[in-house]
């Protein structure tokens, strides 16, 4: 499986009531595990950020 690029975005700031960065919707930890994970855990993760994409702000 074909590692996917970070979803990063630069946008970096992390909301207090949800604990998503404002910009790629991670968590703290899912930032830092991020360079761990591998390609399936990240696919399986950019999944997850999708439907957080569609989660009221």
């Amino acid at each position: 499986m074909r590692e996917p690029p970070s979803p990063c975005n630069r946008v970096c700031r992390i909301d207090e009531r949800t604990g998503w960065c404002l910009g790629c919707r991670r968590t703290l930890g899912e930032i830092a595990d991020w360079p761990m994970l591998r390609a399936e855990e990240k696919h399986a993760l950019l999944a997850q950020l999708q439907s957080r994409d569609q989660a009221p702000a």
